[in-house]
Formats: structure tokens, C-alpha cells, sequence
């Protein structure tokens, strides 16, 4: 398997816990640099700087470059280019955010989205196949959530604490909202809130309410 200097750079930094901005920050360098190289954008980078990065890294710069060359410590794990990436299905239904749609049926033919499987595994710590990808209507979530906004949802995540937004049904259909636990109730409750002020708080017991999963990510057309 040939590996290149993204990939060499991107596993060495997941192996030491350290994002692209960290890398750059404890290098004393731009954002930008590590960026581009991580994307693949910067296959001849500036050697000074890349001498920055790799003494941040603990590895030679040679590794960096070309494979060759020393790591303090264990190598890194290298991903396979052809897995680097997974597939999350995404859900024909709509999540509801006040005035939207009220759907009850999830229907796995949607376009799928490609997320990097580190992201996913590393960062977000879920398993992929816990994952749907859903949009929301409505504008009872505005400022966080608007019309349209497609969301990464972790249906392996439906417990209220920590306070979080979820998709739920909660009774009249399936909604995204702001879930909190109350605590010191018999039968338990919880609290569902927009973050449009214009919509009022209300309580449900949690008997009434069927939590989905936990919205982990989000991203908006512009």
C-alpha cells in the first residue's frame, strides 16, 4: 500500500491526540499549512515549516515526506485510502422544528453521506452503523438549527443527560428539539425546548416521548 504525506500526517496526529490546529499551533505555524497537507492540497510544502511540524510530531521529516525515516514511539496505524471513508445512510423523514412536517415511518433511501471514518470513530467515538442522516424543517430551533439543515443523528445515543438536541416523537410526531432531564420526578421527565424563544418549554413523562438518537453534527447550504 502506498501511503502519502496526508496520510502520514493525519494518522501520526490521531495517534498523539492532536487536530490539525493544535499540530499548527504547538508548531508555531498557520493553521493553513497543516491544513492543506492534510487535504492533499500541498504535496511540496515549505521544509522549514514541515521541520516545525514533524519536531512537533516526534517523527523525522523524512517520514513525513516519503515513509522513511524515525518515530519516537510506536508507528502510527495507517488507514487504507479505499476504508478512509464510510457510508452513513441517510433517512427519508423529517424532523420537525415547529410548523414542519410529522413523519413516523424511516425509509433508508435517501442520498448517503461519506464521512472520514476516523472522524467517526475518533472524534465522535460512535459506531457507524448507529448513524442516520435526517434534514429538519422549521424554525423552532433558530439560531441553532434552521429549515433545511441536514443533521447526523446516533441512535445508539438516547439518554437525555447530558442536555443535548435530539430527534424524538413526542406524541404528535418526530421533532428536533432541546432534551433535558428533570430531575426528582416519579415517573421520570423530561423537558423539551426550542431555542426560538417564540416557542414555549413543555414537560413530558418519559413514557410519552420515544427519544431517536442524539444529533451529533450539522451542516447548512449557503
Amino acid at each position: 500500500m502506498r501511503y502519502t504525506m496526508a496520510d502520514r500526517l493525519r494518522a501520526r496526529s490521531r495517534q498523539l491526540g492532536m487536530t490539525a490546529g493544535r499540530v499548527a499551533e504547538l508548531a508555531g505555524i498557520n493553521r493553513s499549512f497543516v491544513y492543506d497537507i492534510m487535504r492533499g492540497r500541498s504535496e511540496n510544502p515549505n521544509l522549514e515549516k514541515l521541520d516545525q511540524v514533524a519536531q512537533t510530531l516526534n517523527v523525522e521529516r523524512n517520514w513525513l515526506l516519503h515513509g522513511i525515516g524515525d518515530v519516537d514511539g510506536e508507528s502510527p496505524i495507517m488507514e487504507d485510502p479505499m476504508e478512509a471513508f464510510v457510508s452513513i445512510p441517510s433517512v427519508e423523514v423529517t424532523a420537525s422544528m415547529g410548523g414542519g412536517n410529522l413523519v413516523t415511518d424511516e425509509v433508508e433511501n435517501g442520498e448517503p453521506y461519506n464521512f472520514q471514518r476516523s472522524w467517526i470513530l475518533h472524534d465522535l467515538k460512535a459506531d457507524p452503523a448507529n448513524l442516520r442522516i435526517m434534514h429538519v424543517e422549521g424554525d423552532s430551533m433558530i439560531p441553532t438549527l434552521r429549515s433545511g439543515d441536514v443533521v447526523l443523528v446516533d441512535l445508539a445515543k438516547r439518554s437525555p443527560t447530558p442536555p443535548g438536541i435530539f430527534v424524538l416523537f413526542d406524541g404528535m410526531g418526530l421533532v428536533a428539539k432541546r432534551l433535558e432531564h428533570i430531575p426528582n420526578n416519579d415517573p421520570p421527565k423530561v423537558r423539551v425546548i426550542s431555542d426560538n424563544t417564540f416557542y414555549g418549554p413543555y414537560e413530558r413523562t418519559a413514557d410519552e416521548v420515544s427519544i431517536i438518537g442524539r444529533i451529533r453534527w450539522f451542516a447548512r447550504e449557503i
